[in-house]
């Protein structure tokens, strides 16, 4: 996960993720809303149409209850300026017909069909359904009279209490029955999004109209604000982690280059205590050799014998002395060994992990290494972390230096790791301007060095420590330009 993270892609990935999943969550918890609050008007609707019919029920059931009077008193007739969507009111008294024509569209023979099944089922029936105009007609059987309402059934809905505008709520509602419908607000359809429906009967068994209520949700109410607020918020919180996590790869490769730099420093203290050693054991045996050769001579010399003897003594203790303090110098500062601490190690992680802390001198030099850490098998070989993290360090560094003197565009880095019989062998190859001819077969003497201002022990140092894990150093130029450094470790040894 930390090494998907660490690349771009990976941060864009991860960002892209929780942005959708933080989108879907908001989107639904809208959608959620926004259906709540589509059942909860659609229900008040109902509640109030439901209403309505029963107070139609109500007020045929009042009709049924009056006494009759003398004269010719109608009290129905009242109703239509009472009650604005009660259109007319006929009387069918006990031993009369209906009358046709007295209510539009009402036929005697369907009046009285509605008025039998009244009786039968003891509540008013419903007839002459016209839901296309909004009309219909409410009749009840009664005694001594019966009563049939023209109802208007677009004039009664309670606008005042209606729980939406019924021009622009994206809500279609509509009454509907026995494949007939009354559309009592549009809506605003939609092609494509999320769709809500609820139908529900109204509370009235004599007129069992069912509310139809539909809302197309389209994407463009979805809450865009929201989720882009969401993306913000979640850029900003990947960018502190990436923020973070550079900091702290930064910080790693800061601890690991300065352990590195400790290493080697000590290291090369070591190869220079060696180099002085040696360039000084050599000078210091011939003085003490020639010294003692004098005091030989001077033995066969009368003149001042005593004091030549002495002198050539005291020269003899001097440069014993002398050897004495390189010895004592070479053996405190020394390195250590190498192959103290000998394990299998995995020659491609070693390889990409001096990379990895390397990878801002690549971007300074605008050097982009090719390796292939998965183009072979892992290649394991034996040898002791330090040491090889340094040769690899060393190795890598070398041929920045020599690229510096290349073209940023021209300018190329290989690095492959294989086997060769029972050594593996890791190969960095510059396209720099070479090993001079007369410095190669040299390059890895102490001292020797073809950069001006070098010490000349970078490369003396790596070889001696491949030498000691039982490997081997070597450098070759190829064409049509550069150096190749060729490293050969010991592979571990197969379990038996």
């Amino acid at each position: 996960m930390k090494k998907w993270l660490r690349t771009q892609g990976g941060w864009w990935l991860a960002w892209l993720a929780l942005t959708a999943v933080g989108a879907v969550w908001i989107a639904r918890a809208e959608l959620a809303q926004m259906h709540q609050d589509f059942e909860t008007d659609v229900r008040i609707a109902h509640r109030l149409m439901s209403q309505q019919m029963v107070q139609y029920d109500a007020v045929l059931a009042t009709l049924a209850l009056l006494e009759p009077s003398n004269g010719a008193d109608h009290p129905e007739q009242r109703l239509p300026s009472v009650y604005s969507s009660i259109l007319r009111v006929q009387r069918r008294e006990r031993d009369e017909a209906w009358q046709d024509g007295a209510l539009p569209g009402a036929t005697a023979q369907a009046l009285a069909a509605a008025e039998a099944r009244s009786r039968e089922q003891h509540r008013a029936d419903l007839v002459m359904l016209d839901l296309a105009h909004g009309r219909y007609v409410l009749v009840t059987g009664a005694t001594p009279f019966s009563y049939a309402l023209d109802i208007d059934l677009a004039g009664s809905v309670p606008w005042r209490d209606w729980p939406m505008n019924p021009q622009r709520s994206p809500v279609r509602l509509s009454l509907q029955r026995d494949g007939q419908q009354l559309v009592l607000q549009p809506g605003v359809p939609g092609a494509h999004g999320w769709r809500f429906e609820l139908t529900k009967a109204l509370a009235s068994p004599s007129q069992p109209f069912d509310v139809v209520a539909e809302r197309q949700v389209g994407w463009g109410e979805l809450p865009w604000r929201g989720i882009a607020g969401w993306a913000v918020a979640m850029a900003a919180l990947l960018a502190g982690l990436w923020a973070a996590q550079r900091q702290r790869v930064a910080r790693r490769r800061a601890e690991e280059l300065l352990r590195l730099g400790q290493v080697a420093r000590l290291n090369a203290l070591g190869e220079l205590s060696a180099g002085l050693a040696h360039e000084l054991n050599q000078p210091l045996t011939a003085v003490l050799a020639n010294a003692q050769a004098a005091r030989r001579l001077l033995d066969d010399d009368p003149p001042d014998l005593a004091t030549a003897r002495n002198a050539m003594g005291q020269a003899v203790e001097q440069a014993r002395r002398a050897a004495g303090v390189v010895g004592r110098l070479r053996r405190v500062i020394e390195r250590p060994e190498a192959g103290g601490d000998m394990k299998p190690l995995v020659l491609q992680e070693v390889v990409r992990s001096a990379m990895h802390l390397l990878a801002p001198e690549f971007s300074q030099r605008t050097v982009a290494a090719q390796f292939d850490a998965t183009a072979q098998a892992p290649v394991r070989v034996q040898a002791e972390a330090v040491a090889l993290e340094q040769i690899v360090h060393n190795l890598l560094m070398n041929a920045l230096q020599a690229l510096d003197l290349v073209p940023a565009a021209e300018r190329r880095l290989v690095v492959s790791v294989g086997r060769n019989g029972q050594e593996g062998v890791l190969t960095v190859t510059d396209n720099g301007r070479g090993i001079a001819p007369e410095a190669l077969p040299r390059l890895f003497e102490p001292f020797f060095s073809t950069r001006e201002g070098g010490l000349g022990l970078g490369l003396s140092l790596s070889e001696t420590l491949a030498s000691g894990m039982g490997g081997s150093l070597g450098a070759a130029n190829v064409l049509p330009r550069g150096a190749r450094f060729t490293l050969l470790l010991p592979l571990v040894a197969p379990a038996n």
